[in-house]
C-alpha cells in the first residue's frame, strides 16, 4: 500500500499462523484443538482480546516491508523499545533497517502537501490549519542542498557513515517489520490515534488495513471491533 506519496509504502512480506494459530494456542490448555475456523472460535478470539489474555496472539507473526521518512521510522522504534518497559513485548518484535554505512542514498524525501501550525494546547500536536506554506519552497531547497553536501563529501572520499550525518529527518529509509499480531495491534491502537502525528497515523491505517486480511477475526477483536 503506498503511504503519504509514491515514495512510501506499508508491505506484507510474511506472516505465520492465521486466526487457528490463536484459538488452538487458547485451547491446548484444555487439549482441544479446531481445524477449521467456526462460530465457536470467533466468541473465543473475542472473549480473550476483551478479557486481555494476550498470549495467544503473540503466535501469530506478521513480516511487513516498510519505506518512509526518518523522522517516522524513528517514532516506530521508540514505540518498540518502550513496549519492552511497558508491556513486556519487545520480544516480539524484529527490526532490519537498510544502513547508510553500507549503501549510498538516493534523493528520496518526503515533503508535505502543507506544513501545520504548532497546536496551541499542546507541546507535541500539530493543528489541522496551516498558514505556513510560503516556507514550503524553503524545505525543499535545504533538501537539496543537504543531499548536495552529501553527495560532494561522498566524491571527495569521506566515508558513507560519516557523509549521511547530513542528511535531513525526511530522507526516505526502509525496513522490516516482524512483529506478534499483539504487537502490532498495540501500536495501530498507538498511532492510528488523534494524537499521534499525522505522517505516522497513516502508516498505521495501512498496517492496520493489511494485518486485517492476514488475520481478519483476531485483528479486529485486538481493536476492539
Amino acid at each position: 500500500m503506498k503511504v503519504l506519496d509514491d515514495i512510501g509504502f506499508v508491505e506484507v512480506v510474511d506472516h505465520m499462523g492465521s486466526d487457528l494459530t490463536t484459538v488452538n494456542s487458547a485451547r491446548v490448555s484444555y487439549g482441544g484443538r479446531s481445524t477449521i475456523l467456526n462460530d465457536k472460535d470467533k466468541k473465543l478470539i473475542n472473549y480473550l482480546a476483551k478479557n486481555d489474555h494476550t498470549s495467544p496472539f503473540r503466535h501469530a507473526m506478521i513480516t511487513f516491508h516498510v519505506k518512509c521518512p526518518e523522522f517516522v521510522a524513528r517514532q516506530w522504534y521508540k514505540h518498540i523499545v518502550g513496549c519492552n518497559f511497558s508491556v513486556g513485548d519487545s520480544i516480539s518484535h524484529g527490526w532490519n533497517e537498510i544502513s547508510g554505512r553500507y549503501v549510498e542514498y538516493t534523493p528520496e524525501f518526503y515533503t508535505p502537501k502543507t506544513l501545520r501550525m504548532q497546536s496551541t494546547d499542546s507541546k507535541q500536536a500539530s493543528s489541522e490549519t496551516s498558514k505556513l506554506d510560503k516556507y514550503s519552497g524553503a524545505v525543499l531547497a535545504r533538501t537539496a542542498m543537504s543531499f548536495k553536501t552529501y553527495k560532494d563529501l561522498l566524491e571527495a572520499g569521506v566515508a558513507k557513515e560519516q557523509a549521511r550525518m547530513v542528511l535531513p529527518f525526511n530522507t526516505y529509509t526502509e525496513y522490516y517489520w516482524t512483529a506478534s499480531l499483539h504487537a502490532v495491534a498495540h501500536f495501530c491502537k498507538l498511532r492510528d490515534h488523534e494524537h499521534a502525528q499525522y505522517e505516522i497515523r497513516e502508516y498505521a491505517k495501512a498496517v492496520s488495513e493489511l494485518a486485517r486480511v492476514v488475520f481478519p477475526h483476531s485483528f479486529d477483536a485486538l481493536m476492539g471491533r
